[in-house]
């Protein structure tokens, strides 16, 4: 197996192990769903859409940097540390900044489609 194809494949068990196994994740992942089904039904034009998928790899991308880091601090310290607690609380408010952003471009594409 090439090291490119290798690569690839410990990064798809990243996202897989991430998704089974932190309920945040499988949040945005039922939140991009909902999103993405509702964009089909309004139809939404290829701006929107590109502006969708952007924030959900957004979103995504910093929910599954959120859970390697989790487990970093986990193995480094699995008591409780002051560190360790800032650098998770840290992380979480990295996914939570992405969320946000993404409810705010939400808004935008699907304000005009659903509000008269």
């Amino acid at each position: 197996m090439s090291r490119f194809l290798r690569s690839f494949v410990f990064a798809w068990s990243g996202i897989r192990s991430a998704a089974s196994s932190q309920a945040n994740m499988k949040f945005h992942l039922a939140a991009a769903i909902v999103v993405n089904a509702a964009g089909l039904l309004i139809g939404l034009s290829r701006l929107e859409w590109l502006a969708i998928v952007i924030v959900q790899g957004m979103v995504l991308a910093a929910e599954t940097m959120n859970t390697a880091i989790e487990h970093v601090v986990d193995l480094a310290s699995p008591q409780e540390h002051p560190l360790a607690k800032a650098a998770k609380d840290t992380a979480a408010g990295a996914v939570l900044i992405t969320a946000i952003t993404a409810v705010i471009v939400g808004l935008f594409v699907f304000g005009p489609h659903v509000l008269p």
